[in-house]
């Protein structure tokens, strides 16, 4: 893969002020679209050291047959025409966020003669006011209902208002006063209409009018003698809070902001945000987007305040405020030209714009609820996808495809080393079928020794044994297994005899290695895929496919291949991959840990008085081992945070006659079963 050779412009033909470029594929279609403060600089970067690029870019660079740019005055013009040209355009190389699931709104058809209150879901309507989006549609109707006696407006369909004007009766809710009965003329079109926006005026927040005006109304009422008509109104009174008291109160009543969270991984990000208007959460929305570009925590948040903003008119409004843009916008992550968005939305809404990331107090406690909601929200996106069967094939035939493997990978074993510093080393392999994670297959290994070279020899000498021992195993037993089937009856001879404790006619229990990977990943590069498949080749295997994955890059390795496989980022294939590798990474910190913590708790200096269980914690948590830590001076223990030069040197005496007893060596150790239900090896 290489970038096309003519794209590049020529030398100084690039200004360097402010501007939008675009590319262009062969087909003359737009791919991608970007803005820079100055276009010289950012366009060199595409042309400067290909091999440099992130894979991502490298794709959309050739992809690209030619490249051209329009030069604005300001970083703030850059920022709309940009924006202008990805709606136009929709270039497949731009992130574009989607929502995560159908909200409803409370809508008010404010284009109609007679305004009608109703859910609306799916794309928004010019002439349409919108208030939330709610979670559930029945929460809308809970409120309408309460609200309905205060204003009285309309809720039934067209065909409804039709049949009621035709028929000169009203519906039942014109007979118990829930409706003003505008089909029939009880109210006038003019009468209607200010009801209906004082009714979207009480949802935008006002709030605090229409009580004092009810509680005014009241008083006349009481002071006039008139106690029926006092007692609806209080009535009415009370059924307003009820509907205010739906909403939770978290900021003092004049705060008015959106507060907008984001969590991601290496593939995906899901953000968050609630819309505070009059100090009250007054609606909730969600999106998702998968990476297919290289950008960072700040662009993608610049990337969704364009969209989210960009998409609003003047005609549709976010969360049933007076604007599409409220006074402040709280963010999780800073946009990447914070100042041009600010000034963007400061334009968009007509007056200033507060964009920042709360530091403290009540909008950061926000702030981190948020935030849970989008963490959560991922998750739940990352769970429905793994657990979609079509889905679930599609990524399976995708890997097929890309490694061009014989048959799909049924059944994948993953393999990740952990260590400290050459201490505790372990290993984990995870087991997927079918797309789905079969913890009970889950094995977990104890490496000894530390090894020669650094780090990544380590690994890779670690990863070779890992492979090994575990495919060592698979032959053991089907050796076995074939041996049994010969012994069982027939011409071979007589059977051994029956387990007394097993069922008449039941088979011997297969072994925990007895079932062959279609393909097995190692968590890494190519240097880990090679010693995987010189184990393989060792022991005589050649029907099992190797191939590595690369976490900084997400590539895949194959062995024998000098350059990667690029899947596609937005493809379920290596989203499958990916999750296959965390959980082997998971599994492995996991077994880790547990021999970490042993080693503290069976060690020697359990037997030093006054050392507790934090500064032991500490000890290791420094040197890695009591076996480094027996090696180290006082003075090195001295520095170590909590442990004064007095403590230092109890421990250095205590273990100057050697290292120690280090807890944690269970190689021989029976199987045991770990949370995961797999066993030790």
């Amino acid at each position: 893969m290489a970038a096309t050779p003519h794209l590049r412009p020529a030398p100084g033909s690039i200004p360097t002020e402010p501007g939008v470029y675009r590319f262009r594929d062969a087909s003359d279609r737009v791919i991608y679209v970007g803005k820079a403060k100055n276009l010289r600089a950012r366009l060199s970067s595409y042309f400067r050291d290909f091999a440099g690029l992130h894979p991502r870019t490298q794709q959309m660079v050739s992809t690209a047959a030619d490249v051209d740019w329009t030069i604005v005055g300001t970083e703030v013009e850059a920022l709309q025409l940009e924006y202008s040209w990805i709606k136009q355009y929709n270039p497949r190389f731009n992130v574009k966020y989607r929502d995560d699931k159908s909200y409803p709104y409370l809508a008010v058809t404010l284009q109609e003669e007679f305004p009608r209150v109703q859910v609306m879901r799916g794309a928004k309507r010019k002439g349409v006011r919108y208030f939330g989006p709610y979670s559930h549609a029945w929460a809308i109707r809970e409120t309408v209902d309460l609200l309905l006696r205060v204003f009285p407006v309309r809720t039934c369909s067209a065909g409804v208002f039709r049949g009621a004007r035709n028929s000169g009766r009203p519906c039942l809710l014109g007979y118990i006063g829930k409706c003003v009965a505008p089909c029939v003329g009880k109210a006038t079109p003019q009468e209607h209409r200010a009801l209906a926006e004082d009714f979207c005026s009480f949802l935008a927040g006002d709030t605090g009018r229409f009580i004092r005006e009810l509680e005014n109304r009241m008083s006349e009422a009481a002071g006039e003698m008139e106690y029926e008509r006092a007692a609806r109104i209080r009535d009415d009174i009370e059924a307003l809070r009820a509907a205010l008291e739906k909403q939770a109160v978290v900021l003092p009543d004049s705060t008015d902001c959106d507060v907008i969270a984001m969590s991601e991984d290496p593939l995906e990000a899901a953000v968050q945000i609630f819309h505070v208007r009059g100090g009250r959460i007054r609606g909730q929305r969600g999106y998702v987007v998968d990476k297919v570009t290289d950008a960072d925590s700040g662009e993608l948040m610049q990337t969704f305040l364009r969209q989210i903003y960009g998409a609003l008119d003047g005609a549709e409004e976010t969360a049933g405020t007076g604007t599409s843009v409220p006074r402040e916008v709280l963010v999780s992550h800073e946009p990447t030209d914070r100042e041009a968005v600010a000034t963007w939305l400061s334009e968009h809404r007509g007056s200033a714009v507060d964009l920042r990331v709360p530091q403290r107090g009540d909008k950061k406690s926000l702030m981190e609820t948020v935030d849970r909601n989008a963490r959560e929200a991922l998750a739940r996106h990352k769970t429905h996808r793994a657990g979609d069967l079509s889905t679930r094939g599609r990524a399976l035939n995708e890997i097929q495809e890309a490694l061009e493997l014989p048959e799909a990978p049924l059944r994948i074993e993953c393999f990740d080393i952990s260590n400290l510093q050459g201490e505790h080393v372990v290993a984990s392999m995870v087991v997927f079928e079918d797309g789905l994670a079969r913890k009970s297959e889950y094995r977990r290994f104890s490496v000894r020794g530390s090894g020669a070279g650094g780090a990544e020899q380590h690994d890779v000498a670690a990863m070779y044994e890992v492979v090994k021992r575990r495919f060592r195993r698979y032959l053991e037993e089907s050796s076995r297994s074939g041996e049994v089937a010969r012994m069982g009856g027939g011409p071979t001879g007589p059977g051994p005899e029956p387990d007394p404790g097993a069922a008449p006619g039941a088979e011997p229990a297969p072994g925990k290695f007895a079932y062959p990977p279609n393909l097995v990943v190692v968590d890494g590069a190519r240097p880990q895929a090679e010693a995987a498949r010189r184990a393989l080749e060792e022991l005589g295997i050649e029907d099992v496919a190797v191939c590595g994955l690369a976490k900084r890059l997400e590539e895949v390795w194959l062995p024998e291949d000098e350059d990667p496989v690029i899947l596609p980022r937005a493809g379920e294939g290596l989203y499958l991959l990916q999750r296959v590798r965390d959980e082997a990474h998971r599994f492995a910190i996991q077994y880790h840990r547990q021999k970490r913590a042993k080693a503290l708790t069976g060690s020697s200096l359990d037997e030093l008085p006054g050392l507790g269980p934090t500064r032991r914690t500490a000890l290791i948590k420094e040197f890695g081992s009591v076996r480094r830590l027996a090696s180290a001076s006082a003075e090195e223990i001295a520095a170590v945070p909590g442990i004064g030069p007095k403590m230092a040197e109890a421990v250095h005496a205590h273990l100057s006659g050697g290292p120690g007893r280090q807890g944690g060596d269970d190689a021989g150790a029976t199987a045991r079963q770990s949370t995961d239900g797999g066993g030790d090896t």
